[in-house]
């Protein structure tokens, strides 16, 4: 059949974290300048390997040697509580995988302090608070220092994560900030008209469909979701407020600053790098009156998951779908719309993160 390996090479990509086998044997038809033909039965086998194997617990990973442990735990990507899973994606629940992290740092009993490398525009509220507990928590159980280091970008959620940790370092190229509360919503009334495509929707309750993108939001809606995006927004201020009390009140409208002006905002604490954050953090993990020397660093990663320096980083590619189905906002109802504290989302954020 011709159709067979361009239908191979379409299943192919499209595997997600899970095995993939093809076989077949049909006879095949290669087609080009010169058609070549393959008579008699032909065994084909296509075998793809898990991209993000979730076989066995995460384990620590030495990428630099030293005296002292000092572990990295990365946060990356866009944090949401759901599996990138699925057709053209790949990685794990970022909340799942923070906490088994924190929980094989404290496992272990050998680490003397913790850098937080988060380089994340943010993501879900309820995401972004579950993980900030779970770091608060860890570090009363622990009583081990926490340095968090802001990379490229560290926004909204993200951000309101890592300001629960001691010291909070940042490049003088990072963005962040964007402390704001966003829902997307869209309304389709008028596409779906397009398509002779008439809602017929049967309800009890007055505001049981609140939200639909089959008409606009009528005022007493509007009211009562911007109250919970103001409360949302309530406690993640609150929440920063605690944690640096130096935090300038204007950093709460949603605008995003580099790392200097969120030093002069009260965000940052000072500007560096993600190696001024292992050696700050290996300084305060020192018994008293030692110094801090180089120290060990390990990163906790599974088994098919490597790491080669404090740089690296685990795939997280939220794609379902991508190319495939029409790129338009919340046409996908089937992706719930979310509460998200995330820096300029994309229309399409939703869906493309598997909401």
């Amino acid at each position: 059949m011709r159709g067979t390996l361009l239908l191979l090479a379409t299943l192919a990509p499209a595997c997600g974290c899970e095995r993939f086998t093809v076989r077949t044997d049909n006879r095949v038809a290669l087609a080009g300048p010169v058609e070549t033909r393959i008579l008699g039965p032909v065994d084909t086998r296509v075998e793809l390997p898990p991209v993000s194997p979730t076989a066995g617990k995460v384990k620590p990973v030495t990428v630099q040697a030293g005296a002292g442990r000092v572990a990295v735990v990365d946060v990356d990507g866009l944090i949401l509580n759901t599996p990138f899973s699925g057709p053209l994606s790949l990685g794990e629940n970022p909340v799942a995988l923070f906490r088994e992290k924190l929980d094989a740092v404290e496992a272990e009993g050998c680490v003397r302090a913790v850098v937080l490398r988060v380089n994340s525009p943010g993501g879900g509220v309820a995401a972004c608070n579950a993980m900030r507990r779970d770091l608060e928590r860890f570090k009363a159980r622990t009583n081990l220092p926490v340095v968090a280091c802001l990379m490229d970008v560290s926004a909204g959620g993200a951000y309101h994560l890592a300001s629960a940790a001691d010291v909070v370092v940042a490049g003088p190229a990072t963005v962040t900030g964007g402390l704001g509360v966003v829902l997307n919503l869209f309304n389709l009334r008028d596409l779906m008209a397009q398509f002779n495509i008439v809602p017929q929707g049967i309800k009890a309750g007055a505001l049981a469909d609140i939200g639909t993108s089959a008409r606009a939001l009528t005022e007493d809606e509007k009211a009562l979701l911007q109250a919970m995006a103001d409360d949302f927004h309530g406690r993640i201020k609150a929440d920063v407020s605690r944690s640096r009390a130096r935090a300038d009140a204007t950093v709460f409208d949603g605008r995003i600053l580099t790392g200097a002006q969120a030093v002069d905002r009260g965000l940052v604490d000072r500007l560096g790098d993600l190696d001024d954050a292992i050696q700050l953090a290996a300084g305060f993990g020192c018994p008293p009156g030692g110094a801090a020397g180089k120290p060990e660093v390990v990163l906790y990663r599974r088994v098919n998951d490597p790491a080669h320096s404090v740089y690296a980083v685990s795939a997280n590619v939220p794609l379902q779908g991508a190319g495939l189905l029409p790129n338009l906002p919340g046409l996908e109802r089937s992706k719930l719309p979310t509460f998200l504290s995330v820096w300029q989302p994309e229309l399409t954020l939703e869906r493309l993160a598997g909401k």
